[in-house]
């Protein structure tokens, strides 16, 4: 028989508190993932890395999978999420600075 571990999390106050994303950044090498976390913002030409996770390709893995788990249970409950198009940064919805007419 397995026995089971519990594990305990602490979660401080500023964690609890979140950071908004709508921006995701990717990248890698064989030894781990690099996942930044920003925002675009309407009129703002610039956007800077408000969280980076760095994991191992099996944590990488392993959180697709629980995440893809969640997504199907949240669509059960919810309905389907409707995907966004994918889109450049230019295109993403958001004009940045003003076009000169001639």
């Amino acid at each position: 028989m397995i026995q089971e571990k519990q594990i305990t999390i602490e979660l401080s106050e500023k964690e609890s508190e979140g950071i908004y994303s709508n921006f995701v950044l990717i990248s890698h090498s064989p030894a781990e993932f690099i996942i930044d976390f920003t925002r675009m913002l309407p009129g703002v030409p610039k956007t800077k890395v408000f969280a980076r996770i760095i994991m191992t390709p099996q944590h990488v893995k392993s959180f697709s999978e629980a995440l893809k788990e969640n997504i199907d249970k949240f669509e059960k409950e919810f309905g389907e999420i409707k995907a966004l198009k994918k889109q450049k940064p230019k295109d993403f919805g958001f004009k940045f600075g003003e076009e000169k007419s001639k």
